[in-house]
């Protein structure tokens, strides 16, 4: 193992256990704001990585670290608790508590944005001539530039991912839940009966599959967005 891949080993772990932690303590949050204090009570409404490993220390731990020496980038899992019951009573609570997660990614994909484009301007970072999972931006100078560049660089393609992976509406990602919104409460309540008879591992095999087909113009179209009038437009 080279020191380049360890480097970025834990910039990427350090990235993601931040991302996963804003990501359950959404919609932890949201949820006890809607009546629900099921993950308050488990103490998952918090930006401290621990609660989210002891509940879920495979999702958060085991499989990040191997698809990163796997794919070299992260996939990980975790999970907030509620109350079903409260979820059938209030399902458009239930959905806007869905949302709150992919939310929370897409609030620390334009954190990364601006520190990036910041970075730019002070003459911090500058624009990779080819963009990579890992370096969205360059350092314009080794050592502590090139911390920074790497780890806003993950810290937007891996929320990049999180937010838009999971507004899928694919039983059992968060979209699922959230596109109740447009329907009328019984149509809601049928719909989310129908996504919690089993389809996990199917769902998440065919939001992958779907997925992949995708993310290469959601990667284009947010490269152009970042950087306006550049060769990614």
């Amino acid at each position: 193992m080279n020191s380049q891949l360890l480097f970025e080993c834990v910039i990427w772990y350090i990235a993601f256990l931040f991302s996963t932690a804003c990501h359950e303590g959404a919609h932890a949050l949201a949820a006890k704001i809607g009546g629900d204090s099921t993950a308050f009570r488990g103490g998952q409404v918090t930006l401290n990585p621990i609660p989210h490993i002891r509940r879920e220390p495979v999702g958060m731990v085991l499989v990040p670290i191997f698809t990163f020496f796997y794919v070299h980038w992260m996939m990980g899992g975790a999970s907030a608790p509620y109350d079903p019951d409260w979820q059938r009573r209030y399902p458009r609570r239930a959905a806007w508590m869905a949302l709150a997660g992919p939310g929370a990614n897409f609030a620390l994909v334009l954190i990364a944005a601006l520190s990036i484009r910041i970075g730019i301007m002070l003459h911090f970072f500058r624009m990779p001539q080819s963009a990579t999972f890992t370096h969205i931006a360059e350092a314009a100078a080794p050592g502590f530039p090139q911390l920074l560049a790497t780890f806003f660089s993950v810290l937007f393609v891996l929320n990049l991912v999180l937010g838009t992976f999971n507004l899928l509406p694919v039983p059992p990602l968060d979209g699922h839940t959230g596109i109740t919104l447009l329907m009328g409460e019984e149509t809601a309540l049928r719909f989310l009966n129908w996504g919690s008879t089993g389809f996990g591992m199917i769902g998440l095999l065919v939001a992958w599959l779907v997925y992949d087909k995708l993310f290469d113009h959601i990667f284009r179209f947010s490269l152009a967005a970042l950087y306006p009038g550049s060769f990614w437009s």
